[in-house]
């Protein structure tokens, strides 16, 4: 076990560095991140929704029955049968109690919803945040590749000038030779 982890730590640490190296794709890592918890924050709220819809159909459902036994109970008590409306009553209250209960999942899933809405609004917060300075990151590798080849590019230009200054040096330095050879030369021709 203790191999596996610290091979796991070796290799964490190894991407860490690599990301800080290369901060492009920290950023595009991140982003990718941001999308998938953004993703999963839209379903969330989706599916809460649906949950939230399905609690006021059951709520509403509950109340038609609620209110099909409320006139029930009147109805045997209208009759005399109060053995038949105290039954319907034992109806009536779990009905309520179920449509509290359905109520309370109800506000639950309204309450989680706008949490949910809350959190998506702070990943695309910061997913714009990132993407700032991902763009800003790129235009500064931009430019920094920009100011390298003008570098290059005037090294160049230096290599050509020293190249053809060294020409020119050469070609004085024949010159000479030649000038003090034809003296030479000269020299002889009139000791002649």
């Amino acid at each position: 076990m203790g191999l596996f982890e610290d091979l796991s730590r070796f290799l964490e640490s190894r991407l860490e560095d690599f990301l800080r190296n290369n901060p492009h794709l920290e950023y595009e890592a991140l982003l990718e991140q941001l999308r998938e918890q953004e993703e999963d924050a839209l379903k969330l709220i989706s599916d809460l929704q649906v949950q939230e819809k399905r609690s006021q159909e059951e709520i509403l459902s509950t109340a038609q029955e609620i209110q099909k036994w409320h006139i029930r109970i009147e109805k045997a008590q209208a009759a005399g049968r109060n053995d038949l409306a105290v039954k319907a009553q034992e109806v009536e209250a779990s009905l309520l109690r179920e449509g509290n209960q359905r109520w309370g999942q109800m506000q639950g899933a309204k309450e989680r919803i706008s949490q949910a809405k809350e959190l998506l609004k702070k990943i695309q917060e910061r997913r714009q945040e990132v993407q700032a300075k991902a763009a800003q990151a790129q235009a500064e590798r931009a430019k920094a590749k920009v100011e390298q080849q003008r570098i290059d590019t005037s090294g160049g230009w230096n290599k050509s000038r020293s190249s053809y200054s060294g020409y020119e040096d050469l070609e004085e330095q024949f010159l000479r030779l030649e000038t003090d050879d034809e003296l030479q030369r000269i020299k002889k021709n009139m000791g002649k």
